[in-house]
């Protein structure tokens, strides 16, 4: 038995806030496909905002902003990964409309 592998296609958006020229918060997203739907899944990654800048929505923004895109993409689902030691992250998640559903597993190297 022989493992075939075939190239598929991905791209991905970062989006900066910025104030006075220095970037506050960040995210990621990337939009893919499976063989299982026609339409492309989307991935948000390292969403950030700088400490001094928390607690002022733009955590909010950027995640909405990633919604957005990822609905403008026709993607049949976004994907949201947050460490078990960030309550406040998934509270927002919930909050923004997010569910959860399963478990994350993950290999470092």
């Amino acid at each position: 038995m022989e493992v075939d592998l075939h190239t598929v296609d991905a791209h991905g958006i970062r989006l900066s806030i910025t104030e006075n020229n220095v970037e506050v918060g960040r995210a990621f997203v990337y939009f893919m496909h499976n063989d299982l739907h026609d339409q492309p899944f989307a991935l948000m990654e390292d969403v950030y905002v700088n400490e001094e800048f928390r607690g002022k929505g733009l955590g909010s923004d950027l995640v909405r902003q990633v919604i957005q895109l990822a609905q403008d993409a026709n993607c049949y689902k976004l994907i949201a990964t947050s460490r078990d030691s960030r309550p406040k992250v998934h509270t927002l998640y919930r909050q923004l409309g997010f569910t959860q559903r399963g478990l994350e597993f993950r290999m470092d190297f």
